[in-house]
């Protein structure tokens, strides 16, 4: 009888799972995968076996609710850069047309592109808009300053605190370790 219960449980485990995450896990496939459905369906489908394979794991717990979604991206992030991987060793057994030099892949720079623009979003506006000016459009302090209408000190010390928080963002979402933010 414990063995029958501990077996439903594990069922609605994973029903809850799938119905909470599925979806948003789909989207973010899609992103890594550059838009190619199949491969999104396929990252998907293994991300939630591996959950179903590790059921005890922290984040299923009711504590660490807010870390599975955080996991199970992650989880679909290695995927994708693990088939990369395996197709970049063998390319003559999974795409034998291609040429031996054939152009360059652009899949490791699409996914952190991705990446980052998650990233960027749980930053407060503020911070967001400093990273943007400074990085993305290359501004200088000064420019910075008189498009966001802040004097450069606060463009240096928002510059700073900002990529703080970039790098915790990157950290929750299991791209860098915790270790590496200072």
């Amino acid at each position: 009888m414990q063995r029958d219960t501990a077996a439903v449980d594990e069922r609605e485990l994973m029903r809850a799972l799938h119905d909470e995450h599925a979806a948003a896990l789909w989207v973010f496939a899609i992103r890594l995968t550059g838009g190619d459905r199949q491969a999104a369906e396929d990252v998907v489908q293994e991300t939630l076996l591996r959950a179903w394979r590790n059921p005890g794991h922290p984040v299923f717990t009711a504590e660490q609710a807010g870390s599975a979604r955080s996991w199970l991206y992650t989880v679909a992030r290695r995927i994708v850069i693990d088939d990369w991987r395996a197709r970049s060793v063998r390319p003559e057994k999974l795409m034998p047309d291609l040429p031996e030099h054939g152009g360059t892949d652009h899949t490791d720079g699409l996914v952190e592109q991705r990446l980052i623009a998650d990233a960027l979003q749980r930053l407060s506006p503020e911070h967001r808009a400093v990273l943007v000016e400074m990085f993305y459009r290359r501004a200088t302090v000064r420019e910075t300053a008189v498009q966001l209408g802040i004097a450069e000190g606060t463009v240096k010390s928002r510059t700073h605190y900002a990529l703080r928080a970039l790098k915790l963002a990157l950290a929750e979402m299991g791209v860098i370790e915790t270790g590496r933010i200072q």
